[in-house]
């Protein structure tokens, strides 16, 4: 993909298939931004996934540690409900999602639009109910006895102790807003709105497809994350196996 970034499109397809970088890089990349104005497309991937990131990790964390740690009537139930939401396939809900996001909230074209409908995220809650549920209770009941209320207990330390894990889901969260297509296509109608992926696809035509431009972007929008994520692989690893046993 690097490669054929840098390369012209017409030498993408030649035969032999060009190995080494070319010098054309810069030419895609004021090809792409005059196509679409990818840069603001980046700023709005960026907006929309910052968003998504910290509401689904607050939300998330929120209903993790209420199904780990306290006890109420109907607990398993309602776990199992949100479990349950996992085996529904997303095509069954887009259309009435559609219609509650654009005609009776009428968020289309807008960030929020593209980012509430995925902010309670059953994926997340039950991650992290397995995270809480390895916190040793005497610890929460060594504050609870310290007087501490049941905010700050959750909030100072609860979330510390977990810090790993929340990293873990704070980079699959922010990958999974950062890389969605579908809804943001459906709801985003404006180009000064449309999120990278969005804008990459309207590289594609019917008689043209602008592959140059497509690399580049898609360049764009790999490399950064693939620097952070060897500098928070230990993190991201030792998150996803702390949630991964109940001690």
């Amino acid at each position: 993909m690097w490669v054929f970034s840098t390369h012209p499109e017409q030498e993408i397809f030649r035969v032999p298939t060009p190995l080494l970088p070319g010098n054309a890089f810069w030419e895609n990349l004021r090809n792409l931004q005059a196509d679409t104005d990818f840069f603001r497309a980046l700023w709005n991937s960026l907006v929309v996934s910052g968003l998504y990131t910290v509401g689904g990790l607050l939300l998330s964390a929120l209903a993790g540690y209420a199904l780990a740690v306290y006890r109420f009537r109907g607990q398993a139930l309602f776990f199992s409900l949100i479990v349950a939401t996992l085996t529904i396939p997303y095509f069954v809900v887009v259309i009435p999602q559609y219609i509650l996001v654009a005609r009776e909230l009428k968020l289309t074209n807008t960030y929020w639009g593209v980012v509430l409908p995925f902010l309670a995220n059953a994926l997340g809650v039950f991650y992290m109910r397995q995270v809480f549920l390895s916190l040793p209770p005497s610890l929460l009941d060594a504050a609870r006895v310290d007087g501490a209320s049941e905010a700050r207990i959750f909030f100072r330390i609860a979330l510390p102790v977990v810090t790993p894990s929340l990293a873990a889901l704070a980079l699959i969260l922010f990958l999974t807003a950062w890389n969605d297509y579908l809804w943001p296509l459906l709801v985003l109608s404006q180009k000064e709105m449309y999120t990278a992926p969005v804008a990459l696809g309207t590289l594609i035509g019917l008689t043209r497809v602008s592959w140059g431009g497509i690399m580049v972007g898609s360049v764009l929008m790999t490399a950064p994350f693939v620097v952070l994520f060897l500098f928070l692989q230990r993190y991201f690893v030792a998150g996803i196996t702390a949630g991964a046993v109940k001690e």
